[in-house]
């Protein structure tokens, strides 16, 4: 039997290989959204995610974007996001990622990112470091927002953008560039990796940042969640650890 992390690179790499594949090509529309597109080839991929890690933990269940598979109780939950960017994906920009946790009784032990279109896979278990293709990774010293690249995610509700707006015109100011890049995993990896430095995000799911939230902690930095990340959306900010004043 593979291990735990094993199982769960296995699945993400399978999923990016079915998004490479498919990438630029006619795509099947589940849901047209306001600020949100459901693309068939979600369902698709979770399905395959699902069936891998089922097949190889048959006792663990699934939490994902698109459903969610067996006993919630059970000691191993895997935390899913098939595609993350999925709006990115659509338009063909090559900016997206497959994100997989693992909860063992409510404390999350690993996480595998996986870009396919860069096939950079980033891993990170508790205690163990966070890894992009197999090296330790850290984030950044940068200590002054003066000298800092953030990243700041837009949610779909009114109130949220309202917030949201007020905090990215007030920053904007006083770091050396803000980037908008459409996949909060893919950000986060980009935090424990030294090349972003903080992430602020009004309203998000779980499985957007699960992966992502271990890594940055192994790799050195710092997240803070704002609610219950057991409820539907809550708030996040993710940072190296040097950075204050983005609340």
């Amino acid at each position: 039997m593979p291990s735990l992390l094993d199982s769960a690179i296995a699945a993400a790499r399978a999923s990016g290989a079915v998004q490479r594949e498919n990438f630029e090509t006619e795509l099947g529309v589940g849901e047209m959204l306001t600020y949100d597109i459901k693309l068939e080839l979600d369902v698709r991929c979770q399905r395959l995610i699902s069936d891998l890690l089922l097949a190889d933990f048959p006792d663990s269940c699934v939490l994902g974007e698109e459903g969610s598979e067996g006993d919630q109780s059970a000691e191993l939950q895997w935390i899913v996001d098939p595609i993350d960017g999925t709006v990115n994906y659509f338009y063909g920009i090559p900016h997206f990622c497959t994100s997989i946790a693992l909860r063992r009784r409510g404390e999350i032990i690993l996480g595998v990112i996986y870009d396919p279109m860069q096939d950079e896979l980033f891993t990170v278990e508790k205690g163990g470091g966070a890894r992009k293709n197999g090296k330790l990774i850290h984030v950044s010293q940068r200590s002054t927002l003066s000298e800092a690249v953030i990243t700041v995610g837009f949610s779909k509700s009114e109130e949220s953008i309202r917030v949201g707006g007020e905090r990215y015109l007030r920053l904007a100011h006083q770091v050396r560039k803000t980037r908008m890049l459409g996949s909060a995993a893919l950000a986060m990896a980009y935090i424990a990796a030294g090349r972003l430095d903080a992430y602020v995000e009004e309203t998000i799911s779980l499985w957007d940042i699960a992966a992502g939230w271990l890594m940055i902690e192994e790799a050195g930095g710092c997240v803070t969640i704002i609610g219950d990340t057991d409820a539907p959306k809550f708030s996040i900010c993710a940072t190296n650890g040097h950075l204050t004043g983005l609340l």
